[in-house]
């Protein structure tokens, strides 16, 4: 099975669902959260932890985790900014499926605190 790597910038609240999951899944979406959306590549996913995570909680992590690509590619990746700014845009509605599709564990790769 061919995998894409996605990697997505997080808070401590969604981290702590994530591990409850035991690593393997998503929590759902909140009313006012229509989309989920990884992004495709790390530098990304760091700017976001350690920008707006931090000043949002005092604290950010970026993830990663692999999902079968052949389940991924039916949905878009969105260009939201420059050209290295990709994000996977995946319905709230489909996370279920989505998680169903994730190869191996959601892996803590970075952490960024408030100084």
């Amino acid at each position: 099975m061919r995998t894409m790597t996605l990697w997505r910038p997080t808070g401590p609240e969604e981290l702590e669902l994530v591990r409850r999951s035991g690593f393997t899944a998503w929590p759902p979406r909140l009313p006012e959260q229509p989309i989920f959306y990884p992004v495709l590549n790390e530098d990304y996913a760091v700017r976001i932890a350690r920008d707006w995570n931090v000043a949002a909680s005092g604290v950010g992590y970026v993830t990663r985790f692999e999902v079968d690509a052949e389940f991924a590619e039916r949905y878009p990746v969105q260009q939201a900014g420059g050209e290295t700014i990709l994000e996977l845009w995946v319905p709230a509605e489909d996370l279920d499926e989505f998680n169903r599709h994730i190869v191996g564990l959601i892996e803590v790769v970075h952490e960024f605190r408030a100084a």
